[in-house]
């Protein structure tokens, strides 16, 4: 249960979404390598794609950077282990409803 260890960096989500995101990466890396990171994230992705419909993306690694658009309420950033992981819904034209969307830059992992 590698989510208990889990550490939310910045997070807009509701605590049940939180929860969701921590429990989908502990499933993901008791399946895959923590070196795996494509696999890690693309699983994240598509649980929650499942759960909370499609457009969400997913960043899994050791170093990086981020500066992104997303749903307002849909944006976690949080580390298990050396591993950093950001989910967010995005949406590629934050003007077209400026009410449901936010630009947050994330820590550097």
């Amino acid at each position: 249960m590698l989510e208990s260890k889990a550490v939310i960096e910045e997070s807009d989500m509701l605590q049940t979404m939180q929860l969701d995101a921590l429990k989908y990466a502990g499933k993901a890396l008791d399946e895959f390598e923590a070196s795996d990171s494509t696999e890690i994230a693309r699983f994240i992705k598509k649980e929650f794609d499942k759960v909370y419909g499609p457009g969400w993306q997913c960043v899994v690694g050791t170093s990086f950077g981020s500066f992104v658009t997303h749903h307002c309420g849909c944006f976690i950033h949080f580390g298990i282990g050396n591993l950093a992981i950001l989910l967010f819904r995005g949406g590629a034209t934050p003007q077209a409803d400026t009410g449901r969307f936010v630009t947050m830059e994330a820590a550097k992992a």
